[in-house]
């Protein structure tokens, strides 16, 4: 796994955190699917990808596909929240930054103990994906942007 995410760092950043990520088997099949491949696992992709030229060129399609679907999804909910003006987004997201800074102060005082406890580092762990997620709704993402900008360059 470690290998596939090394490449798709480099050549398909979307797609990286998409197989990093809760879904990552079905990135990973989505991926397969793209590089025409019987064979939908990690192994067989990473394969692919080191054996095939041809098949990081599909890779780097696919991954603005993938980016160009995240910010459409992004904007729909943007636009959702413009239209319909609820409070729900908002709430979320405090409880969810208030959260993840109280965990870390938690920690950093020693009022909670992160080592040795994988329910509070998956709770760290989820915390931080989801305040990221916050941040990119509410003040976009330059990564987004970017990858959204190369998208509209290739029409």
């Amino acid at each position: 796994m470690e290998a596939l995410i090394s490449i798709l760092k480099s050549a398909a950043p979307a797609l990286a955190t998409a197989v990093a990520g809760p879904l990552g088997g079905a990135a990973v099949t989505m991926i397969a699917d793209k590089l025409g491949l019987s064979d939908k696992t990690v192994d067989a992709v990473t394969q692919a990808l080191t054996t095939n030229p041809e098949s990081i060129q599909k890779l780097k399609e696919l991954d603005l596909e993938f980016a160009k679907v995240d910010a459409a999804d992004r904007d729909s909910a943007r636009k959702m929240q413009m239209t319909n003006r609820s409070r729900m987004p908002a709430v979320l997201s405090v409880v969810t930054i208030i959260g993840f800074f109280s965990l870390l102060l938690g920690a950093a005082t020693g009022y909670l103990s992160l080592t040795g406890s994988d329910v509070m580092m998956l709770l760290l762990g989820v915390l931080a994906r989801e305040t990221a997620s916050v941040y990119n709704f509410w003040l976009g993402s330059s990564n987004s942007s970017q990858q959204k900008d190369m998208v509209k360059g290739l029409k």
